[in-house]
């Protein structure tokens, strides 16, 4: 019986790791100057340290791998990647948002609690200035 093998997406870094340019192009599988023109756009995230060199979160090789993703799949210029990029962020907060609304109603409802619309004082709404 064989073990299914898993591999990541993403090669996994401690918290603390930080990649430098080097390190983070060869990782991304990027040409270094790419990256740099990825940062000039701002489609990457880099901290300067004190000697002018970049160093790079882990989770930007998430970010590299997504611009990657759209400029081949959808064929997108730099600027539009910016404003997928964006939107779909967005889009994945507000999906969050409802998701977390979802399970407050469900959590009412099974304690019988009233809606929140429900909730007034003397007859009128907490909000209400008629």
């Amino acid at each position: 019986m064989s073990v299914p093998v898993q591999y990541a997406l993403v090669p996994q870094f401690g918290r603390a790791a930080r990649l430098d340019l080097e390190s983070f192009a060869r990782v991304a599988g990027l040409h270094p100057d790419l990256v740099r023109r990825y940062l000039a756009l701002g489609l990457l995230e880099a901290t300067a340290g004190a000697r002018g060199e970049l160093w790079f979160a882990p989770g930007q090789l998430r970010t590299a791998a997504r611009v990657q993703r759209l400029r081949a799949g959808l064929a997108l210029n730099y600027a539009a990647i910016g404003l997928v990029a964006d939107l779909l962020d967005r889009i994945a907060e507000l999906e969050a948002a409802l998701r977390s609304s979802r399970h407050a109603a469900d959590l009412r409802d099974r304690a019988d609690l009233p809606a929140r619309s429900d909730l007034v004082r003397g007859g009128r709404s907490w909000t209400s200035t008629a």
